[in-house]
């Protein structure tokens, strides 16, 4: 139902939109253009632009082991994902592998994650979920390295780093459709 007070949002929402639309000059071009702020630059961008593709390109410098993880682990991502990536309260990290088909899949890193690179982008990116991008380059190829030894995918000992990473060969790596534009 729609009410006074949705009324007086509608209203202020518009009046701001009218505002914004009725600016005839930008930033700082002069020209008849909406105000909405400036385009980015190239180095704006650059800092953003930090995905990282299965083959692994872009991946920074740095490197970690399993042992070394496993302390990151403890105190950057066991509250929310449990000892050892058993979950609780969030999702589980390990396990899994071979229920896929079944009728309760587990989708971790060891039975569902196609590439070891997406492991790594996806922690740099937004973990822990507190404080994304707060995580060093060496803690996040550590971490990478304690949940991939934690699958089995990898020996305890095997250092992760640029080189190494991509070469992982995840469970479930034939398990997608490639729609790359080979």
């Amino acid at each position: 139902m729609f009410s006074h007070k949705n009324s007086i949002a509608v209203l202020a929402l518009a009046g701001v939109a009218g505002a914004c639309a009725t600016s005839t000059t930008g930033p700082s071009s002069g020209t008849s253009v909406p105000a909405f702020g400036r385009g980015a630059t190239a180095q704006e961008v650059a800092a953003w632009d930090i995905s990282i593709p299965p083959s692994g390109a872009g991946l920074p410098a740095g490197s970690g082991t399993a042992k070394q993880g496993e302390a990151v682990y403890v105190a950057q991502c066991q509250a929310c994902h449990g000892p050892k990536g058993v979950g609780k309260p969030a999702d589980p990290l390990v396990g899994g592998v071979g229920s896929l088909a079944s009728d309760k899949p587990m989708r971790t890193v060891g039975s569902y994650w196609p590439y070891a690179t997406t492991l790594f982008d996806y922690t740099r990116r937004s973990m822990p979920a507190t404080k994304p991008l707060s995580l060093t380059n060496d803690e996040v190829y550590a971490v990478t390295a304690y949940l991939l030894f934690l699958n089995g995918i990898i020996r305890e000992s095997a250092e992760m780093n640029a080189q190494t990473l991509p070469q992982v060969k995840m469970p479930n790596r034939d398990g997608f459709v490639d729609w790359s534009r080979k």
